[in-house]
């Protein structure tokens, strides 16, 4: 048994909280954390702490914050915290130096079933290609990114209306639990690996989950409208699919979709088609069906679900999706 577990722990947003409180909660010794440094959000420009920050201060926890991994001066800081094991969740990509530091070895929990959905935003990208299930996994770090050997894994099944705001605080939750898991098993020596390359071998497919960019959110009405409805829930509500209006005077309205419905039918309807009633329903065409628009935001507006969108916007007129 490993008698001592010194645990630095390396996340910054909410994600990673849960695992953080999970081992705090538990009585591990976590003898410092490891954050994205503060920076200037929103209009007023005002400074804003990492979730993870915010959590670590109040439990009176030593906080860094390097804006460069590899800086010299970090390292040998992460060295002075005298850590036996390293635990990231939901943070950068680090050097080996660092990973490779402590002696049980650096792990990783990520928010999808690897080999599946490497990258970025795994729980985004399970949503949108219509996966049934997904999970968590911890592995130990190695030089290429989500690679490295697996040690637990647990399954969750996605809701078929599920959004991925949702799908992300039940994935939160059974992570921060796998996290603890993962940290017992090492203390007790007792885990079996597992590399990934022998589960790759098995699948036909290996999906990839690369950071999510504004253009990618855009929708295409041309797509099958089952395609459609996946993105907007796998977007759902961040950072948001989103379609382009033109009003006949030549504004451009920029409208956010964060829940839909959707029906199949073989209408010749030309996609991009807006139907509404003006009251109650507001519906775009694609090419084999059709969405119902239930909550939106237009830019510089307020989120608002479809009948009090309505109630204060004009959509009667001869409006026009910009493709």
């Amino acid at each position: 048994m490993k008698k001592d577990i010194r645990i630095v722990f390396m996340g910054t947003p909410e994600f990673a909280t849960a695992s953080l409180q999970a081992l705090v909660e538990t009585n591990f010794n976590i003898v410092g954390v490891i954050t994205a440094p503060d920076k200037p959000s929103g209009r007023g420009k005002r400074i804003s702490e990492s979730d993870v920050k915010k959590y670590a201060i109040k439990q009176g926890l030593k906080v860094l914050q390097p804006v460069n991994l590899k800086d010299p001066g970090f390292i040998e800081e992460f060295r002075t915290l005298n850590a036996n094991l390293g635990i990231v969740v939901a943070f950068r990509m680090l050097p080996e130096v660092i990973w490779s530091m402590p002696e049980y070895g650096t792990f990783n929990l990520h928010a999808s079933l690897l080999p599946q959905y490497r990258g970025a935003a795994p729980i985004n990208h399970a949503v949108m290609n219509g996966e049934k299930e997904t999970g968590v996994t911890t592995f130990y770090l190695k030089q290429k990114i989500d690679t490295g050997d697996i040690i637990f894994q647990e399954k969750l099944p996605i809701g078929e209306d599920e959004t991925v705001g949702e799908l992300h605080d039940r994935l939160m939750e059974i992570g921060s639990g796998l996290v603890v898991k993962t940290v017992e098993a090492i203390k007790l020596e007792n885990i079996v690996l597992q590399k990934q390359s022998e589960l790759s071998t098995a699948m036909t497919v290996i999906n990839e989950a690369p950071k999510i960019y504004k253009d990618d959110c855009r929708i295409d009405w041309s797509k099958p409208v089952d395609i459609i409805y996946n993105k907007i829930r796998g977007l759902s509500p961040y950072p948001t699919a989103y379609t382009v209006l033109k009003h006949p005077d030549g504004t451009i309205y920029y409208m956010k979709i964060y829940k839909s419905k959707y029906t199949f039918s073989d209408s010749k309807v030309t996609p991009g088609t807006i139907k509404t009633n003006n009251k109650s329903y507001l519906t775009i065409y694609s090419i084999s069906g059709s969405i119902d628009i239930l909550d939106l935001q237009i830019a510089g507006k307020k989120r608002m679900v479809i009948k009090d969108f309505l109630n204060g916007f004009d959509m009667s007129v001869a409006w026009k999706i910009i493709s």
